[in-house]
């Protein structure tokens, strides 16, 4: 075997303080190694927690996929705390770092390789510290799932509506498992984009494995929402209650309500084509028209100069909004997702 062969069969499974057969609370590690002037003779540890109770249906939840996205990380590490063996009917796998160097330098991408993570599934063993996680993830904790829960939020960038987020697809068994689980984690509004919209993401990963998985987008702003995180510590049990994961009894006893059914198409996107301030003329949540003033730059050096306007090219929601103020041209301003009829998709 090739010394690149032996390095890919041994990086890719090396797990500490974790036995997938065993029952109880396991905290661990997924090792990454990685040779430079600080990680030289040391690893990169990925934080993994198992909580099992023994055979029977198995989720998967992710966080910290990029660092700067605070209220997914709360959340599960509230789950590794809180949960116990004994209120399950089976096991939930939580990864509550999953870009660690990311999520200790709050950073969207790995300050050590520049590596965004949900850009990189199906990753490589042999590869870089970012691609050293995507495998762990896709080659052995996806495979072991029966269920995906990707925790997102804006980071930095951009502020969401408390959102679930799904891809269409990608057959209809899916699809219905997908249409189920937003419906029982009960956020207020709900997202729906293109089959495999980003052939990177952890999304495209399991749908690509026949694994049903949703996303959140959950605010953002590189902060915590503080209703956003109570919306998913009602949301999350509920879920893996419908799931067969978490007894009845843990779970909340009132259904979660319809969410409001959004659709990111491509015309969603108001996008600055100058540099400057950018002034929001609309909020989160707002209802607009195709063609009115959503945006406007201001310039910054030509002080005698109008600011440039912008409009929505579609009708809907404003559903993102840009965070920072300070704008190139190509920066996306905000979205507008305009609503869906949820029974006409398959």
């Amino acid at each position: 075997m090739s010394a690149a062969a032996t390095r890919e069969a041994t990086a890719a499974a090396v797990l500490t303080g974790i036995d997938f057969s065993a029952t109880g609370k396991q905290l661990g590690y997924g090792h990454v190694v990685h040779s430079d002037n600080v990680h030289d003779g040391s690893i990169i540890p990925v934080p993994v927690a198992v909580i099992s109770s023994g055979p029977g249906p198995v989720a998967l939840v992710v966080a910290g996929t990029h660092g700067d996205e605070y209220e997914g990380q709360i959340l599960a590490h509230e789950l590794i705390r809180e949960l116990e063996p004994g209120q399950l009917n089976g096991t939930v796998i939580v990864v509550p770092a999953a870009n660690s160097p990311a999520v200790r330098a709050a950073a969207r991408v790995s300050p050590i390789d520049a590596g965004n993570l949900n850009r990189s599934y199906p990753g490589n063993p042999a590869g870089g510290p970012t691609d050293q996680v995507a495998a762990l993830i896709a080659g052995h904790l996806l495979p072991r799932a029966d269920f995906v829960i990707d925790l997102h939020s804006g980071g930095s960038n951009s502020t969401y509506l408390p959102s679930s987020f799904i891809y269409r697809g990608p057959d209809e068994s899916l699809w219905r498992q997908k249409l189920r689980a937003v419906r029982q984690l009960g956020l207020p509004y709900a997202m729906v984009v293109a089959p495999l919209m980003e052939p990177g993401s952890l999304s495209s990963a399991g749908d690509l494995a026949g694994i049903p998985t949703i996303s959140t987008e959950l605010c953002g702003g590189g902060t915590v929402d503080r209703s956003a995180l109570q919306a998913m510590r009602r949301g999350m049990p509920a879920l893996l209650a419908a799931l067969g994961i978490l007894g009845a009894s843990s779970a909340p006893a009132e259904p979660a309500g319809e969410p409001q059914w959004l659709e990111l198409v491509p015309e969603s996107p108001v996008t600055s084509t100058v540099a400057g301030l950018f002034e929001p003329l609309v909020g989160l949540g707002d209802t607009v028209s195709a063609g009115q003033d959503v945006a406007r730059v201001h310039f910054i050096d030509e002080l005698d100069r109008p600011p440039r306007s912008f409009a929505a090219r579609a009708s809907g929601v404003v559903a993102i909004l840009r965070r920072p103020t300070l704008v190139t041209a190509g920066s996306h301003l905000l979205y507008i997702a305009p609503p869906i009829d949820i029974s006409t998709i398959k």
